[in-house]
């Protein structure tokens, strides 16, 4: 919590005093600070591991390096379509016209060709990040494919494993550990406090104060500074109910708005929202069964332990029958294994069509009795 409060302020302060100017910049230097730690955890597992083939090798053998599953069942966490479908979604969400921090910084460039040649020059950048992460994930099943560290409880969770990896091999390097620290922070702090307030300051602004109050533009820019400090505290604060559910990606329920029919734009977009929110709470209350999760097998066998035999047997029984008294697949209502196992990443698809279908309906219906009218 020390490191989410500081972060948090420090994140919140030099967007309120710094603006769109310094979000971007720090975005540049993020971007190199993330690649620099990435690329720390991959060369030293390399080097230690005798070469790119030995991962590749070690991945494939565990099942690792599952790419052609074309099952179409919706239900089914990670597959081919799920990954491109629901993707797709996301992406577009992220990177199209709906989202407000995106287009913050598309309207900020002097030029078309200038706005596009960012986007080009990001699309590299995050090519490098997604292959450096994924290929980061097969060096820790390389290292510990015989002794999981979560499994041996050498850590106590999973988002542990990462950083013990860095530890185990890194440490031997002075400010190289923190490096990855501060890679890891960054992506945080790059994907939400660094976009959402200043984002969020600026809708406020243009749709809710600006058309209602008459003020001038120094006036509007201290304003804009406030609401960028009162959107940082409420990151933070959320920062906190996040951590009391499971993380689950962006889901993006978009809003088709219509500048002459409204009413049917609000209404798409709260069912949208709602049975999203549905379909997501629920997930969470009824994790899907691991048939559709299919969890991979993690063994200790090649750990170290002293008395290990008898500590793990002991271990092994005491989690059987912990899950026997507390097992989440007891008890579940009928659409707990079907409409709340959806793949999370079709919450975005989902929302999407369920505003467009809603919004459409409504608008033409609205529309209809106002040309009755």
């Amino acid at each position: 919590w020390g490191a989410v409060m500081s972060t948090g302020v420090v994140c919140t302060l030099y967007c309120t005093l710094g603006g769109l100017k310094a979000v971007v910049w720090t975005d540049v230097f993020q971007v190199g600070i993330m690649l620099a730690g990435l690329l720390a955890v991959i060369v030293q597992s390399v080097l230690l591991q005798g070469g790119i083939s030995t991962i590749i090798s070690d991945s494939a053998q565990g099942r690792r390096l599952n790419l052609w599953d074309f099952d179409p069942n919706p239900l089914r966490r990670h597959t081919f379509w799920s990954i491109t479908v629901g993707g797709t979604f996301l992406w577009t969400s992220v990177y199209g016209i709906i989202n407000q921090a995106q287009v913050q910084r598309y309207i900020s460039c002097k030029s078309m060709f200038h706005a596009k040649m960012a986007l080009y020059i990001n699309l590299v950048c995050l090519w490098a990040i997604s292959i450096c992460s994924v290929f980061c994930g097969l060096c820790l099943y390389s290292f510990y494919k015989n002794c999981d560290p979560w499994t041996a409880r050498k850590v106590s969770a999973l988002d542990q494993l990462m950083p013990y990896l860095v530890l185990d091999i890194l440490s031997e390097y002075p400010g190289v550990p923190g490096l990855f620290v501060a890679a890891a922070y960054s992506g945080t702090l790059r994907f939400v406090l660094l976009q959402s307030p200043p984002a969020l300051a600026a809708v406020t602004i243009a749709d809710l104060i600006r058309p209602y109050l008459s003020l001038s533009e120094k006036q509007l820019s201290w304003a804009s500074k406030g609401m960028s400090l009162f959107y940082g505290a409420v990151c933070i604060r959320m920062a906190g109910v996040a951590s009391l559910i499971i993380p689950v990606p962006k889901k993006s329920p978009v809003s088709c708005l219509n500048d002459y029919r409204p009413i049917g734009g609000l209404a798409g977009l709260i069912s949208g929202l709602a049975l999203s929110l549905w379909v997501c709470i629920r997930a969470q209350i009824y994790p899907p069964r691991p048939e559709n999760s299919r969890p991979l097998a993690l063994v200790t066998h090649g750990c170290n332990f002293s008395g290990s035999t008898n500590w793990t047997a002991n271990r092994g029984k005491s989690r059987k029958v912990g899950l026997q008294k507390s097992d989440p697949f007891l008890l579940r209502p009928f659409l707990a294994d079907n409409w709340y196992s959806l793949s999370y990443l079709y919450f975005g698809p989902m929302g999407t069509v369920t505003v467009i279908t809603v919004g459409l309906v409504v608008s033409k219906v609205s529309g209809m009795r106002h040309s009755d009218m």
